[in-house]
């Protein structure tokens, strides 16, 4: 019996991550289109900025070898500071927006992020792979059988990955509305693509047996 429980088992965990694999590639496919082919990759972007080389010679100059996320206008506080310094910075943050530009800002430095398109490409392509493949993980623990109670379980998820992802940076630093709702679209429509290729290609018959 408990052999026989393995095999299925085995069996089962297996379906799954073919099940993963080609709703991965499905919502890789959906992602290549998205940026590729319809303008969904650029909206709300800028593909120019006005006097850029200026710009950054001053970034370089000014930040030189210090790779990191920066947030602008700063509080003003060193990294070490005490919960109190960021206190006091806090309350005169506001009234330092209200008079500067703000934004974020992710800096490398000169020549030490080089663009590799292959392993960019790569990297995403397993990230979808792995959304995928969980998404059908836990579609398969649930007892859920109709075609549409399948797509739908995974569409679900999508939205949920969407507004996780994505609302927050709206929220909080100001994305462009117009970015943020491209970019929605793209997760939510890619897991839609996995959820219909997931509820094809994943066997029926509930949880993977233990």
């Amino acid at each position: 019996m408990r052999r026989q429980a393995f095999t299925l088992g085995l069996m089962s965990t297996t379906r799954i991550i073919l099940s993963g694999l080609l709703a991965g590639i499905a919502m890789f496919i959906w992602s290549a289109i998205a940026h590729m082919v319809l303008p969904l990759g650029e909206a709300g972007v800028h593909r120019q900025i006005p006097n850029e080389d200026q710009l950054l010679a001053s970034i370089q100059t000014n930040l030189g070898d210090n790779a990191g996320l920066y947030l602008f206008p700063a509080l003003g506080v060193s990294d070490n500071a005490s919960r109190q310094e960021m206190k006091d910075a806090m309350s005169h943050y506001e009234e330092k927006l209200a008079h500067n530009p703000s934004g974020v800002l992710m800096y490398h430095p000169m020549g030490t992020r080089p663009f590799e398109f292959g392993k960019l490409f790569l990297i995403e392509f397993g990230t979808e792979l792995l959304e995928a493949i969980l998404a059908v993980y836990l579609l398969a623990q649930t007892r859920v059988s109709s075609f549409v109670g399948r797509v739908g379980f995974v569409f679900v998820i999508g939205i949920v990955a969407a507004v996780a992802t994505n609302v927050s940076y709206w929220n909080w630093y100001g994305f462009p509305s117009a970015y943020t709702a491209a970019y929605m679209t793209i997760q939510i429509v890619g897991f839609l693509c996995a959820g219909l290729v997931a509820a094809i290609s994943l066997p029926k018959g509930g949880p993977v047996p233990r």
